[in-house]
């Protein structure tokens, strides 16, 4: 009888680590290929040691995902990582001790993450001394996506697609007459269109390095350029060489269709495009005025990144230093990158990807790669960092619609856009 008691007292002994392993919450709004890969990441993790076991959960969309962790935090509850896209960034960092800086938490762990990230994705997720505050994730920019089958029946060179806006007209001209009802559309026209608009060409979305340089931004977006290109869409939808789709990706599902002809949209949504078109598949560069000075500039980071929550006992943040490094090596990055087609956050991964063939497999996926790198960001080109910029892109689309159906002219519009998001901002 002793014998068996000893016996059961050690298998308790033996199993007791595993019992006592530390559950870490990681909450996301990820699906598809992206969360099967976190999936399998988080497994891997969690089988390489037993002291902490983190539990990855699917809570809806970006919007619903933050909502939930905000409300679960204020009630002393919620998740120890949170995936945020970029819109909510200043929204959750503007609440106290909402998150804990990704450097101060891997400094005091003793696992930093040393790897130089591409200079735009560090940019956008650094405090004014270059220290993370995140760590890089899900990383997109808007691309041109064509069909090059429309392209030869409009005896158009697939090869060249055009480099400049001054370009397209003749393109999309040439489409039209060819036979394509929509030669050109946009998704998320407010990113793409406005966002990167100014980003791309070397000029301000707001005040105080579009937000970036704390609060007291303003919009200011409102200027010759933005005027030009939204009169420029405008005359190329009356023209019918330009259609509206939504505000969402609307614009993905008429362009892989064989509807539209010509797309803008991000650049994590070649895949799904590739593997749903019934085309030969072109992605370009996005197009830029050539005739103003330092364009093309960089276009911005898009995607959402790991966020580290604040008010959780320090053996936890142990923890979750530990995972974030396991995150953060090369090859896991490389493979998260090959895995999900994001932009490789690290230069490290983008190197590993080269290497390993994966830019010669792919090549339309190394295009994001090279506006993102185009040039060093500066203080209007790291990124947008506005409190309610999710309303703000809602206000962007409300007055863009008024374009479209005739109601106002562009300049009525964008500075519309300016006085009704500045009178957010000043709340």
């Amino acid at each position: 009888m002793l014998k068996k008691v000893l016996l059961a007292v050690a298998f308790l002994c033996a199993a007791s680590p595993a019992l006592a392993a530390k559950e870490l919450e990681l909450w996301h709004a990820m699906r598809g290929p992206s969360a099967d890969e976190m999936g399998r990441l988080v497994e891997q993790f969690n089988a390489s040691q037993s002291e902490f076991r983190v539990v990855a959960t699917y809570k809806g969309s970006y919007e619903e995902t933050l909502a939930a962790a905000l409300a679960a935090h204020k009630a002393g509850k919620g998740p120890d990582l949170l995936q945020v896209y970029d819109a909510g960034t200043a929204d959750l960092m503007a609440g106290k001790d909402v998150v804990r800086p990704l450097w101060q938490v891997m400094s005091e762990s003793g696992h930093a993450v040393d790897a130089k990230y591409l200079p735009a994705v560090a940019g956008y997720y650094s405090d004014e001394k270059g220290r993370l505050l995140a760590l890089p994730l899900s990383t997109a920019t808007p691309v041109l996506y064509y069909n090059r089958d429309a392209f030869k029946r409009a005896q158009l060179d697939p090869d060249k697609a055009p480099k400049t806006w001054y370009e397209i007209p003749k393109t999309l001209g040439a489409l039209r007459e060819s036979g394509v009802s929509c030669p050109m559309t946009t998704a998320w026209p407010s990113w793409v269109l406005f966002e990167n608009m100014t980003a791309w060409h070397n000029e301000e979305f707001a005040t105080h390095h579009n937000g970036m340089d704390g609060h007291g931004a303003r919009l200011s977006f409102n200027g010759r350029l933005m005027v030009r290109w939204i009169s420029m869409l405008s005359s190329w939808m009356k023209a019918g060489y330009f259609e509206y789709s939504g505000r969402a990706a609307e614009g993905e599902a008429r362009f892989v269709s064989g509807e539209c002809a010509v797309l803008t949209s991000s650049s994590a949504s070649y895949g799904e495009l590739r593997e749903n078109a019934k085309f030969d598949l072109g992605v370009a560069q996005l197009p830029y005025y050539d005739d103003i000075g330092g364009a093309p500039h960089n276009t911005l980071t898009g995607g959402a990144a790991l966020w580290v929550m604040g008010g959780k006992p320090k053996p936890d943040y142990h923890g979750i230093a530990k995972f974030l490094a396991f995150l953060a090596k090369p090859e896991r990055q490389a493979e998260w990158t090959q895995k999900t087609g994001f932009v490789p956050a690290t230069m490290a991964a983008y190197e590993l990807s080269r290497q390993q063939g994966f830019y010669a497999k792919y090549p339309a996926y190394e295009v994001a790669v090279h506006q993102l790198i185009l040039k060093q960001p500066n203080g209007d080109t790291r990124g947008i960092r506005l409190l309610h910029l999710r309303a703000i892109r809602t206000i962007i689309d409300e007055e863009l619609e008024l374009v479209w159906k005739n109601k106002k002219t562009p300049l009525e519009a964008l500075n519309s856009m300016v006085a009704r998001g500045n009178a957010l901002l000043a709340r």
